[in-house]
């Protein structure tokens, strides 16, 4: 019987079990993918970060987006995503990611946000196999590290160019490994997965290939896994704020968190993000996660406002009363 227990190798990577960090664009980053391991997951992947911003040497992306702690490394495997357009630009890029101590490479060929599409990178890709699998190529070369790549399966429903690509990506490019979103780039997030289409690619392609995609609770990622004879799952929109998914899927919790477990869980972001931007900056960019966690807690308008309108972590403790620290700022 297969388990999501069992660990299994990617690449010649050891991974400790079939749960998966998805890539989350924006959001990835080491305390996220820490925070997903200290839940149980096996593996975690890094946001999307930008070849070219790596190659020319940005500064926030290659101190903050490349960042890997040393802690993520003591609870298994890390992931880099990368997309981009340029094969020499990916080499350079992957050799980079690689100095970071990631232990795999993840290239983002399924992105469907307009923005990405029109340089030529994300989804736009499945349309240019030859330069999709010149930059999977490049990408390996470059950092030495197995290459996976997520796709979905084309822009359009009826399109199939995303299905071709993946053949040709594991035949001429030799990926180790490929994620299916089965949904088409146009559909983004909404509609029923093709999980029939990840069956097919599970059973045809020599490679581990993962799934992601309306991935949301336990029982319906045991369904997709047993239906789909995937190798791992990739939690991703149903995690945000809700790391216990993980532990859900594991089996090693029944039930949802309490709220002083969730209170527990906002305290440590608040530290970790602290820890990684700095206060000032870490008390803006935690706005995008507040909602995650005041929906969780079941509160609603009123205290979603002082989260946003908060200048410091110390006043967010605050509104969310989080212990001693709440009433000695209040």
């Amino acid at each position: 019987m297969r388990s999501l227990h069992d660990t299994w190798t990617l690449g010649g990577v050891e991974i400790p079990n079939r749960v998966v960090l998805a890539p989350l664009a924006g959001i990835g980053n080491w305390f996220v993918r820490l925070q997903a391991k200290r839940y149980g997951a096996g593996l975690a992947v890094s946001e999307m970060v930008s070849s070219h911003a790596i190659h020319y040497g940005n500064e926030k992306t290659c101190t903050e987006l490349l960042r890997v702690h040393p802690d993520e490394q003591l609870t298994g495997p890390v992931s880099i995503q990368l997309f981009g357009n340029d094969p020499e630009i990916m080499r350079s890029a992957a050799a980079r990611a690689a100095e970071t101590g990631a232990n795999l490479i993840d290239l983002n060929m399924g992105c469907p946000v307009p923005k990405v599409c029109k340089t030529g990178a994300g989804a736009a890709l499945v349309k240019d196999p030859d330069l999709a699998v010149a930059i999977a190529r490049a990408a390996h070369e470059g950092s030495g590290l197995p290459v996976t790549v997520k796709l979905r399966p084309g822009l359009r429903p009826g399109d199939r160019h995303g299905i071709e690509l993946a053949y040709r990506l594991v035949e001429d490019a030799g990926i180790a490994g490929l994620c299916i979103h089965p949904r088409h780039a146009s559909q983004q997030h909404r509609g029923r997965p093709d999980y029939d289409l990840a069956k097919q690619l599970v059973e045809e392609l020599p490679v581990p290939v993962l799934i992601s995609g309306g991935l949301r609770s336990a029982e319906v990622v045991r369904e997709v896994f047993e239906y789909t004879g995937a190798e791992a799952v990739l939690l991703a929109r149903g995690s945000l704020g809700n790391p216990w998914l993980f532990e859900q899927v594991l089996g090693t919790r029944e039930g949802e968190p309490s709220r002083e477990e969730v209170l527990a869980e906002v305290d440590w972001v608040l530290e970790r993000a602290v820890e990684h931007l700095g206060e000032p900056r870490a008390a803006r960019y935690l706005r995008k996660f507040y909602p995650w966690y005041v929906e969780r807690l079941g509160e609603g308008a009123e205290l979603q406002d002082q989260l946003q309108r908060s200048e410091s972590t110390a006043e967010a403790r605050a509104a969310f009363g989080i212990g001693e620290l709440a009433t000695s700022t209040a």
